[in-house]
């Protein structure tokens, strides 16, 4: 590796390290020994790392034959690398969804243009795929990441409530996720019992 690539390598890692300051809606919550806990909201590389965690607990219930879980996983690293310049859209905004995919492609031309062409060609072509949604592994990858923005609501405060979203405003959403393969159906079903045992919905 030369010189300049090392040095290329470092300041897009660099520059990655700011995915740790993009607040999502979802709140996670610090027990630290105390019942009720402090909330505070999840960050976006917080969010891929747990995605990754899903999609490695996950592949073995996945229907044969099964996707490619380290293409999968690399998709997940790089899918949410444009919200360093976009920032996070909440997923119930329907205004800023209407600028969402504009801003989004805007944001890539910078974020992967820091890379080597190589590199920046293979992180681009990972994050088109994954908003594609037509392989196996962007569906995969896709599911995961729905299966794991719900999760946060259950086990977080149940941000839906505090956003005045009902529980029909969440159906298009999550039914995506829910048709790849009957382990999410499994799964998000009992979110779903969860959430409305917690009360977690506009009502």
């Amino acid at each position: 590796m030369t010189a300049a690539r090392t040095s290329a390598l470092i300041d897009f890692l660099a520059l990655a390290d700011r995915l740790k300051h993009i607040e999502r809606r979802g709140e996670t919550i610090n027990h630290s020994g105390n019942p009720h806990g402090t909330a505070r909201r999840e960050n976006s590389a917080e969010h891929c790392w747990n995605v990754a965690l899903v999609a490695v607990l996950l592949h073995g219930d996945m229907p044969e034959p099964r996707p490619d879980l380290g293409h999968t996983l690399a998709m997940i690293a790089a899918h949410d690398l444009v919200e360093i310049e976009a920032g996070d859209t909440f997923a119930y905004d329907e205004a800023h969804l209407l600028t969402h995919a504009a801003r989004e492609k805007a944001a890539a031309d910078i974020v992967f243009g820091r890379l080597p062409p190589d590199l920046g060609a293979r992180l681009r072509g990972l994050w088109e795929e994954f908003e594609d949604n037509a392989t196996p592994e962007a569906r995969f990858a896709m599911a995961c990441d729905r299966a794991q923005g719900f999760l946060q609501g259950v086990i977080g405060t149940g941000h839906w409530r505090d956003a005045g979203i009902a529980e029909a405003a969440t159906h298009g959403r999550m039914n995506l996720a829910r048709q790849v393969a009957p382990v999410f159906e499994t799964l998000i079903a009992t979110l779903y019992d969860r959430a409305r045992a917690g009360r977690m919905f506009r009502e």
